[in-house]
């Protein structure tokens, strides 16, 4: 199909792009990487009548590492992930998570920014930030504000806390500290395709090898990303043993909240989350004792 006709705009700096996002309202939208949106716009599931394009904003693309915090600039590649040393190094479970996006064309366009502003519950971030604990920066006209990534996402599809005239300009990813560590895995029908079911883990340990902090994020089994928290309680001040892993894949497998379609029936992905929680939780234990 073709999308609709829209006004086409380009924002020359943040506060530019605020600016425009006031004026215009409910009906802007911003135009990053594209590749959330435009196929919204192709099918008319989205119809807006402003495109407010941030690609020319400078200072927007970055991945740094300060004061025990990774930064990571909203208009920030996907491509850039991939190819970052210091993600490879210090954070595999980001390095999982931008690779299993789509395909390498799609990754030298899509951000990481606009993977979680779109909100979409098949994205890979949101599962992965989720289970992080990380937060974002939103930049409005009164000024910038930090969103815990788990009051970022509403119980509304495709829906984040982000204010209308508000900018999403940065993520932030607490560093890891020792004997901690992630992975995220996901079960696709084939490569670059949205998971069927994909499950985010992160873990921290103590020297007695008790939890101390548990994150599970789950992707493209309820109509938003899901935070289990269930799950990531019971594993609190306990080891991470093959029984207790076991125990909190069960957990993360109720927490969601999946509905048959072509991609399978919801008992099978249900069943899809347990296996990926089982193999996730493995990785990241084996990340944070120095092992993979």
């Amino acid at each position: 199909m073709i999308p609709g006709s829209f006004d086409y705009v380009v924002a020359s700096s943040i506060s530019d792009a605020v600016s425009l996002l006031q004026q215009h309202g409910d009906e802007a939208k911003i135009l990053a990487g594209g590749q959330s949106l435009i196929p919204l716009l192709r099918f008319r599931l989205a119809s807006p009548s402003v495109l407010i394009d941030i690609n020319r904003i400078d200072g927007m693309e970055y991945i740094q590492e300060t004061d025990n915090v990774l930064h990571i600039g909203a208009m920030t590649r996907e491509a850039e992930l991939d190819n970052s040393d210091l993600i490879r190094e210090r954070y595999p479970i980001l390095l999982d998570t931008s690779s299993l996006i789509a395909d390498p064309v799609v990754r030298n366009w899509a951000t990481v920014g606009g993977n979680l502003a779109h909100a979409d519950p098949g994205n890979n971030h949101p599962a992965t930030m989720l289970a992080l604990g990380a937060s974002v920066v939103a930049v409005g006209p009164d000024g910038e504000r930090v969103i815990p990534i788990d009051e970022f996402f509403t119980d509304n599809s495709f829906e984040t806390t982000l204010h209308p005239n508000e900018i999403l300009t940065e993520i932030r990813v607490p560093a890891p500290t020792d004997r901690s560590g992630g992975a995220y895995i996901q079960l696709e029908r084939k490569v670059g395709d949205y998971a069927i079911a994909g499950v985010a883990a992160y873990v921290r340990l103590n020297d007695a090898g008790q939890v101390t902090y548990a994150g599970i994020g789950l992707t493209n089994v309820g109509p938003t990303p899901i935070k289990a928290r269930n799950a990531e309680q019971f594993l609190l001040g306990k080891a991470l043993d093959d029984a207790s892993i076991h125990q909190v894949a069960d957990m993360a497998a109720a927490a969601s909240q999946p509905t048959s379609d072509t991609r399978g029936p919801a008992e099978y992905k249900r069943a899809m989350v347990r296996t990926l929680a089982v193999r996730a939780l493995q990785k990241a234990l084996g990340r944070a004792t120095g092992g993979e």
